[in-house]
């Protein structure tokens, strides 16, 4: 048996899930123990000021010591903590990862978007086949794109673009310029349909809105009506109405006006959505450096 804990430090939340994975009869079976998502909204203090603020940073002290605490009772096996756009771009960012590796002994890494996007590629490998697809990861600070094709990844590019970023400053028509070049220039280019994958909380809650099981494909149209559904309510309306999360609330219709803009770049007429995201590809990471343990 053994017991993994994967922590994700987004923009718009943190995350730890803890799981025990069991061997038996040569099946191998993963078993979620706890999940806890805390709002902790770094992205909205690093992309306006360009620092976490004093306020942002005792909370998350606390946060990261609770996160010890339920590692420790579990008698985790292996853990690993990892931190995306908004503390990779905090100027105060490694001075606050240091503190928590001095005061309570775990160990944080701020990861670019290139980890960031193998660790997600891990989750979504099972969901994927032969054919051509673009994954899309919409996070709070940044996006990442993915070309995959015969079950290998041709082309990956990330972009300083997130639900959070274009919610708290004027988005740039350039990272949107670049964007839709990208996709038109290096992956339209392949002359081949492309199907769309996509990962993060919003596009997770559309698939949810949409009554889809994961891995299931949502269509274009659907997407765009979700999103227009969405914005008929008020704030107050679509956490009490919608059951959205007051961090979800404001965020999800930036966040979907890039997926639905990479679906019409790529040509892409439906997305599909396996719920999953960095702490899932975090744990195969884990298991895939511990499985050996199970022997």
């Amino acid at each position: 048996m053994l017991k993994l804990a994967a922590i994700d430090i987004g923009s718009n939340a943190i995350r730890i899930q803890l799981t025990r994975v069991t061997q038996y009869q040569g099946n191998i079976t993963f078993k979620r123990l706890e999940y806890v998502r805390f709002p902790l909204r770094l992205g909205q203090d690093v992309f306006t000021t360009g620092r976490i603020s004093e306020q942002s940073k005792v909370k998350f002290l606390k946060l990261m010591q609770a996160f010890k605490i339920l590692i420790d009772l579990y008698e985790v096996d292996d853990y690993m903590g990892c931190a995306t756009s908004a503390m990779r771009e905090a100027e105060n960012g490694k001075y606050l990862i240091d503190q928590v590796k001095a005061e309570l002994d775990l160990e944080i890494d701020i990861i670019d978007g290139d980890k960031e996007a193998y660790m997600i590629n891990k989750a979504i490998f099972p969901y994927m086949d032969d054919k051509a697809y673009l994954h899309i990861d919409v996070g709070g600070g940044s996006t990442e794109f993915n070309f995959y094709e015969n079950n290998e990844k041709l082309l990956s590019k990330s972009f300083r673009i997130g639900s959070v970023r274009h919610l708290e400053t004027d988005s740039s028509h350039h990272m949107w310029d670049e964007m839709k070049n990208w996709i038109e220039q290096k992956v339209i280019k392949k002359s081949v349909k492309i199907h769309a994958i996509g990962t993060g909380g919003n596009i997770n809650k559309v698939q949810d809105l949409a009554g889809k099981k994961a891995g299931k494909p949502i269509g274009l149209k659907k997407v765009k009506e979700t999103q227009a559904y969405i914005k008929n309510f008020d704030m107050d309306e679509r956490i009490n109405k919608l059951q959205l999360n007051p961090d979800r609330a404001d965020v999800i219709i930036p966040a979907l006006d890039i997926y639905i803009n990479a679906m019409v770049w790529s040509k892409s007429p439906s997305i599909i959505v396996p719920d999953s995201g960095l702490k899932d590809g975090i744990m195969q990471v884990l298991y895939e450096r511990n499985k050996e343990m199970l022997k």
